[in-house]
Formats: structure tokens, C-alpha cells, sequence
């Protein structure tokens, strides 16, 4: 007998219901009856409207733009939860924001990572279920349990199928030294070689040098980074990429499409072929952009769900 809820129910914010609902669809059950709206002020309102005594329930809520808006929803939604009684609550955050924001880089900085860490427990989760945290080191902000999915598995696949035999001839580049651990396991999975991104200011107020570690003359890339915010980085590094190691074709993938300010105008106008992102933050209209392409990150947060549950090992969505 499953010792934490009755059954299992599942509830979403406004951030990505889109995701939630092929959750739901993949899982064989409904979205559960909630409405979360604003107050004529801006305050929050959250609204159950069906029984959740007792069950085990997940909340679907990525921290995405509007950031603090969606995050307060998601504070919100588990402390109605809460307080409604549910057996147990496991905030599902596809993307977590001020994750970027996880150590102090200059005197004063706040740690916001931990802060917001600190609210998702207070407010009353009982485990986290997240996707490529920028920073693993962040799953030790929490004091309670945290599973945090790899996105490389899908993109493998996904490369897999389009490249096929291909694919050992093709080179992986991280954009930049802090990803290569990240580059080189997805580089390991697909048999491909590894290149790096090393960009320097040589001195005060000049453009930063580019230089390429790694052989990717006449070689098809693929960019691999766990976000793209402005795009500034993955289009500089693939103009280095292209200029100064010759590479033939470009292709990047990213788990997180923040796509801020002028992203998809940089994208739009970057050597990149295509740029492929996860579904763990909306789509962007693809009116705006033909470079971009989504992935579906549904059933791989459906399958975890089920086995949290079910109370079994989520250690075969790692692979």
C-alpha cells in the first residue's frame, strides 16, 4: 500500500499548463480542477475545486518570465494544499529560476537560489522534481528530497534519429569551460568528439578573443548549454566556431529557451542551422523564428511522477 496519499492528482499554474495537460494525457488522468488568477491589485488568488485530502499531488509550475509572478503561484498553490490536507505535495518546476544566482561573485550578493529554496519549503512542498538545474550544487539547498532530471537523454535521441551513423563524424562544443562536463556527457552518449569555447578579454575595454579547443575543421557542430537567455554566448560561439575553426554546420541545443530581450533576433541572424530547446519553459511563437525547434519533455515528467507514486527508483530516466 502507498503509505503517502490515496491517489494521485495533478495541479498547474499559469507558467506552462500546455506541459502539464500532456502530462496529465500521458499518465491517463485529468488535470486537476483549480483556477489561479490576480487580485484587482495584483495579488495572487488560488482556488481548488475538488477534494485533495490525503492524495499524493504534484504541482506543475516552471519559475519562468514573469519569474516572481509564477513563483509566488507556485507558493501559493502548495500552501492551499496544504492546508487543504493533501498526503503529500511535490513541486514539480520543469525550469527553476535564480538558479543563476547560487554562490555570492562579489561582496554583498545575495544567494537567491537558496533563498527561494528556503520558500518552496516553507510554504510546504514535501520533494522537488526539477530538470537541469544550472547548478547541480543547488539540490543541496533544500532540505528536503530533490530529483533532478537530465534533459541530454532526449536530445540524444532526438540526435540520434536525425544524424544517425553520421553523428561520429560530428563534434560537440561547449560554448563556454563552466558547461564541459555537462558537453561531455552528452558528447560521450552520441560517440562524439568534444571541442571548447575559450573566450578571453586579452586587456580593459577590448573585445573579447575567441579561440577553439578542440579540431572541428570542416566538422558539423552541435552548441550544447543548459540555457539560452539573451543568446549573446551560443551566436558568439558559433561565429567562432564557423570563423575561426572552420566548422561546417552549426546546430545548438539548450534544455531552458529563456529567449530574454533580443534572443531570437540574434538567433535569427547567428551561422546557426537550428536550435533545438526543451518544452520545460512555453514555446515561442514559431511565426518568430524557423531556427527554433521544441522537444517534449512530457513524458519523461510523467514517468517520473508515476514512480515517485509508486515509491520506485527514478535512476532509469538518468540513462
Amino acid at each position: 500500500m502507498i503509505s503517502h496519499g490515496k491517489d494521485v492528482k495533478v495541479f498547474s499554474g499559469n507558467s506552462n499548463p500546455k506541459l502539464a495537460a500532456e502530462i496529465c494525457k500521458l499518465m491517463g488522468t485529468k488535470l486537476g480542477e483549480s483556477e489561479v488568477k490576480s487580485f484587482a491589485d495584483g495579488e495572487v488568488s488560488v482556488s481548488l475545486y475538488e477534494t485533495v485530502r490525503g492524495s499524493d499531488v504534484f504541482v506543475v509550475q516552471s519559475t519562468c518570465k514573469p519569474v516572481n509572478d509564477n513563483l509566488m503561484e507556485l507558493l501559493i498553490m502548495i500552501d492551499a494544499l496544504k492546508r487543504a490536507s493533501a498526503g503529500r505535495i511535490t513541486a514539480v518546476i520543469p525550469y527553476f529560476g535564480y538558479a543563476r544566482q547560487d554562490r555570492k561573485a562579489k561582496a554583498r550578493d545575495p544567494i537567491s537560489a537558496k533563498l527561494v529554496a528556503n520558500m518552496i519549503t516553507a510554504a510546504g512542498a514535501d520533494r522537488v522534481l526539477t530538470m537541469d538545474l544550472h547548478a547541480a550544487q543547488i539540490q543541496g539547498f533544500f532540505d528536503i528530497p530533490v530529483d533532478n532530471l537530465l534533459g541530454n537523454p532526449v536530445f540524444v535521441d532526438y540526435y540520434a534519429k536525425k544524424f544517425g551513423d553520421k553523428c561520429e563524424d560530428m563534434v560537440v562544443v561547449s560554448p563556454d569551460v563552466g558547461s564541459v562536463a555537462r558537453a561531455r556527457a552528452f558528447a560521450q552518449k552520441l560517440h562524439m568528439n568534444l571541442a571548447i569555447v575559450d573566450k578571453r578579454r586579452q586587456k580593459a575595454n577590448q573585445c573579447e578573443v575567441m579561440n577553439v579547443i578542440g579540431d572541428v575543421s570542416g566538422k558539423d557542430c552541435i552548441l550544447f548549454d543548459d540555457m539560452v537567455d539573451t543568446a549573446g554566448s551560443l551566436c558568439n560561439a558559433a561565429k567562432a566556431i564557423v570563423e575561426v575553426g572552420g566548422a561546417n554546420h552549426v546546430y545548438a541545443c539548450a534544455s531552458h529557451g529563456v529567449l530574454s530581450g533580443p534572443a531570437i533576433e540574434r538567433i535569427n541572424n547567428s551561422v546557426i542551422t537550428e536550435v533545438a530547446f526543451l518544452d520545460s519553459i512555453p514555446a515561442v511563437d514559431p511565426a518568430l523564428s524557423s531556427k527554433i525547434k521544441y522537444l517534449t519533455v512530457a513524458p519523461m515528467f510523467a514517468e517520473a511522477i508515476e514512480r515517485i507514486y509508486q515509491e520506485v527508483s527514478i535512476s532509469k530516466l538518468f540513462r
